[in-house]
């Protein structure tokens, strides 16, 4: 896919032009052990190191004004161009003059099969290559540790450049000039040249030999992992790229998926709604790997089972948190910055999340939900057994105790505690499919446990969550507000898409949190006040319900919008704002990449409809 950048606009007395105003028009890089987020002109903006969760080495996303970056500038910019290699992470960029002169700009980090295991070195690589003419470039490379306050010591041979810090040191290997590199200064790019930044140690072959290498390898590692796919027909470009990018926010070394890459986007122009989304929650782990799951990507669940499982083992049938850290920390503690500005100046910056401390029932049936699949498909590498199952009973018992009691709930809300649907729901969800998981392993005595605290609960959640004056399925139990998280009802199976309740539930939502396509989380003000941008998400849940009632045109219809949505690499942040159609929250978002996935293979025509 490729994209235009915005008109370049050289500073006074300098033909190089100033960078892009920041935005989520971003593409991002990574290898499922850290990434990178690159924008249209093949700035690095974001890249935290050494994992997903660390010190952001380039922060220009949340620092506009001197920020650290990675920038390699054409003299007298006047166009560009972007777009994935296809069905791979590896992202190209052109550049071009107002003469014709043009560079090629392409970055990833290496990830492929060597040795018997996957290589995913902590290596960011970029190549650059004159395509037209004489272009004189210039490479900016600030580097910045301990979130942009520590300048690192430098040093240098003849091949390498050093980044010293008191945490951490950083190699850069390129067979560019490094005086015009340390410099900053522009000089003619006459031939390719490559730029290895990572860890501080030598190649073990020549610089050149070793990026070709590491590109040949990484295309070829990512081809062959989209061609095993199953895809649906239609749309088959956006679900791989959604699948790709859900795959990039796995953390391959313990098993844990980041719900998003950066921190402190904001969810709404000035609002606030800034956090740190670089941990695991379990609940949005669940929606990642079933979506992947349905592609025949089973890989992302046996490793996420890993961390999981440990997760379980380690609460020993008590309180589970709603997220953790990608390496099981269990303490997140939220900070402030108050010398970092913000995206677009709008601030604060996050590091860790308070939610952490919360109690959010509906994070033992996502528990459950997300081991499920192991119990009952063979083609699994360690399926699960009796000793699996007999540990997901702990969470199934704390399910049946927190079931029916106050919590945060799903949106993680800070002040204000009640029964919450989606939490009895997933207490119920919990139940069920442990019922189910113990007849595949011909437990009898156990499936009949569970299904009778299923049953009763599946009656209860019916019952007490419904309201007569609002014709729907509330938010919480004897409430009358209306949320989208209701709409999960049909998704996880617990009644008929088709009964009149939930079809009215449908109809009553979409007059209250409905702005035209997109869907708002709730209609109800929270901390923050009532919300401005559309979640991502809900709107995703809206298509998968009118396609499940019958609705299927118009859920085609809103699904084009959200396609149209993304930014021009296919990628979708937390929330879209409904009169702007902008981008906003923190990116990118599984959750709605996630979407993009489970909407194009519940509305794509049949394959035999065509072969």
């Amino acid at each position: 896919m490729n994209t235009a950048a915005q008109p370049p606009v050289a500073s006074p007395g300098d033909a190089f032009p100033a960078p892009l105003a920041p935005s989520l028009g971003l593409g991002v890089i990574g290898n499922c052990a850290f990434s990178a987020l690159v924008d249209a002109r093949a700035r690095i903006v974001w890249s935290c190191l050494p994992r997903f969760d660390g010190d952001p080495v380039f922060n220009a996303l949340l620092q506009p004004e001197g920020g650290s970056e990675f920038a390699i500038e054409l003299e007298n910019l006047a166009s560009s161009r972007q777009w994935y290699e296809p069905n791979t992470a590896v992202l190209r960029t052109q550049l071009f003059d107002h003469a014709g002169h043009g560079i090629e700009i392409t970055d990833f980090a290496p990830r492929f099969f060597s040795r018997s295991r996957f290589f995913r070195p902590l290596t960011l690589v970029r190549r650059v290559r004159p395509i037209n003419g004489s272009p004189r470039i210039r490479v900016k490379l600030d580097l910045r540790y301990d979130w942009g306050r520590a300048k690192p010591t430098i040093t240098q041979g003849s091949n390498h450049v050093r980044f010293v810090g008191d945490g951490m040191t950083l190699r850069l290997n390129t067979d560019a000039p490094i005086t015009h590199v340390l410099n900053s200064q522009p000089f003619v790019l006459s031939r390719e040249h490559n730029f290895l930044l990572g860890a501080d140690e030598t190649l073990t072959d020549g610089i050149a030999d070793t990026a070709r290498l590491f590109e040949q390898e990484t295309v070829s590692y990512w081809r062959k992992w989209s061609q095993r796919l199953h895809l649906p027909l239609e749309w088959q470009d956006a679900v791989i790229r959604a699948a790709i990018t859900l795959k990039l926010s796995l953390f391959e070394d313990t098993g844990a998926i980041v719900a998003a890459m950066t921190t402190s986007i904001p969810e709404a122009p000035d609002s606030g709604r800034n956090w740190d989304y670089r941990f695991c929650w379990l609940r949005d782990a669940f929606f990642v790997v079933r979506a992947l799951n349905s592609l025949s990507e089973v890989g992302t669940m046996e490793d996420y089972l890993r961390w999981l499982s440990n997760v379980v083992v380690a609460a020993g049938g008590e309180h589970i948190q709603p997220l953790y850290g990608i390496g099981l920390e269990r303490e997140l503690p939220e900070a402030m910055l108050t010398h970092m500005g913000g995206y677009r100046g709008m601030g604060p910056v996050r590091v860790g999340n308070q939610a952490q401390e919360h109690f959010q029932h509906d994070v033992y049936g996502n528990i459950v939900l997300g081991a499920a699949q192991a119990f009952h498909d063979h083609r699994l590498l360690r399926r699960g057994g009796v000793a699996e199952f007999t540990q997901l009973e702990h969470v199934g018992e704390q399910a049946i105790r927190v079931y029916g009691t106050p919590d945060a709930g799903m949106w993680e809300l800070r002040t204000r505690a009640r029964i919450h649907t989606s939490s009895a729901l997933m207490s119920w969800a919990a139940c069920d499919r442990l019922a189910k998981i113990a007849v595949a392993l011909a437990l009898p005595h156990r499936a009949d446990y569970w299904r009778g605290h299923a049953d009763r609960m599946r009656d209860e959640i019916l019952e007490k969550s419904w309201s007569e004056s609002r014709q729907a399925f509330a938010e919480s139990f004897g409430g009358k507000e209306l949320d989208a998280s209701v709409l999960l009802m049909a998704e996880v199976n617990l009644l008929d898409p088709k009964d009149p309740r939930f079809v009215s539930t449908v109809e009553a939502m979409e007059k209250t949190l409905c702005d035209g396509p997109y869907m708002r989380r709730y209609e109800a003000a929270d901390d923050f006040g009532k919300p401005e941008t559309a979640f991502n998400i809900c709107t995703f849940w809206r298509i998968d319900a009118l396609a499940r009632i019958g609705r299927k045109k118009e859920a085609r219809e809103i699904f084009e919008t959200m396609l149209a949505a993304r930014n021009p690499l296919g990628l979708l942040s937390e929330d879209t704002h409904p009169v702007t159609g902008e981008m906003w929250g923190n990116f990118p978002q599984t959750y709605s990449m996630v979407g993009i996935i489970n909407a194009a293979t519940r509305l794509s025509a049949p394959w035999d409809s065509v072969i």
